[in-house]
Formats: C-alpha cells, sequence, structure tokens
C-alpha cells in the first residue's frame, strides 16, 4: 500500500502521521493565561533538540485550523513554559486537561493537581509529576498550511524526583513514562530491552 497525501484529506494525513511516529512522548505543558490563571495541556509532538544548550521542542496546532492553542498563545506572550514527563500513574490526570477548557480555566485545579512554583519562570510546576523542565522561548516556527508552531525552548532547569535515580541517572523503570499512539492508544515503557551500540 502507498498512501500519497497529495490524494487524501488533512485529517487522514493526520491519521498517518499518528500512526506511524509511535510511540511518542507526552510533554504535559504549564503556562500562564493572561487573568494569571495556570492553563495545562498535554502535547504527543515533542522531542529533544540539542543539548547545547539543552532545547527540546513541542508542536502546537490551532483550535479547528483557525484559532491559536491556549498554549500557544501564552508562549507567545509571556516566552515560559514548563514541561512534564506523563508517567502511568498519571495517565487519568493528563487525559483530564487534554479537555478543550474556556480561556482562564485552571487545568491543574480541575485535574486534581497540586501547583508548586518554579524555580526560574512563572508558570507553575506539578508537584505530581517526577520530571519537569523549566523553559524559556528561544523561537516560535509556524509551519504547515493550518499554521502549526514549533515552539522551541532552552531547558533551564530539571527538577527530578530524587527516588527515580540509580547512580545518579533517571531509571526509566520508576520513571514508568507513557507515550501516545493513534485515536486512544498509549503505550507504557515497562517492556524494554538493552542493545549496545555495535563499535
Amino acid at each position: 500500500m502507498k498512501v500519497d497525501p497529495v490524494a487524501i484529506s488533512s485529517d487522514a494525513a493526520y491519521y498517518w502521521v499518528i500512526a506511524a511516529i509511535a510511540p511518542r512522548p507526552i510533554a504535559w505543558t504549564s503556562t500562564l493565561n493572561e487573568d494569571g490563571s495556570a492553563n495545562l495541556a498535554p502535547f504527543s509532538f515533542f522531542t529533544g533538540v540539542t543539548s547545547d544548550p539543552p532545547t527540546c521542542l513541542i508542536c502546537v496546532s490551532r483550535h479547528g485550523g483557525t484559532r491559536k492553542k491556549d498554549t500557544w498563545v501564552n508562549i507567545e506572550r509571556t516566552g515560559e513554559f514548563v514541561i512534564h514527563v506523563v508517567t502511568d500513574a498519571l495517565a487519568p490526570q493528563m487525559n483530564a486537561t487534554s479537555r478543550a477548557f474556556p480561556y482562564g480555566v485552571d487545568e491543574l485545579v480541575e485535574a486534581g493537581l497540586t501547583k508548586i512554583p518554579s524555580d526560574f519562570v512563572a508558570p507553575p510546576r506539578v508537584a505530581e509529576a517526577p520530571i519537569a523542565m523549566e523553559c524559556r522561548l528561544d523561537r516560535i516556527v509556524e509551519v504547515g498550511r493550518s499554521g502549526t508552531a514549533i515552539i522551541i525552548g532552552e531547558i533551564l532547569l530539571w527538577h527530578v524526583r530524587d527516588d527515580l535515580l540509580v547512580e545518579g541517572r533517571i531509571d526509566a523503570g520508576r520513571l514508568d513514562a507513557i507515550g501516545r499512539l493513534s485515536g486512544a492508544g498509549y503505550a507504557r515503557t515497562r517492556d524494554r530491552f538493552d542493545m549496545p551500540r555495535p563499535k
């Protein structure tokens, strides 16, 4: 089978993207609304970019291809955000924050999460998240006909729960992160194997 993006709708192309690029890590991203309330939303188009300086990116689309999502608006206005790693235990709360709430609704409150201050940026952190990355905006690049934002941020500080560490490094088993598949599907990171690179 061959799938030609030119011959299908953008909705169909979206399916092929999310089904073929899997599993995808989830950037559970907190920002500040203009009224000072907190916004929290998950994005699964997320990856690291470089380590010097440590930089990552999230991709944020528009509602219905027209209005910028709150996360985009807030990062554009403040230049600050916090990305949290989603664990299996936090999956229900993460899913609750994926709903399209009206602007100004505090998703942390709606999901029953605990807000704690960040060190270098104004958006709060999710206390229950085992890893949080405080980020400062580097740049926003719009791509695609509907205008999706590639939001690139420098990681200013990692917050890592002590019990995740083994000899100073994050233990993937203790972290128990989840990833996004297509549709309603998610993947757990419990089934792992090691394969050293050839020399």
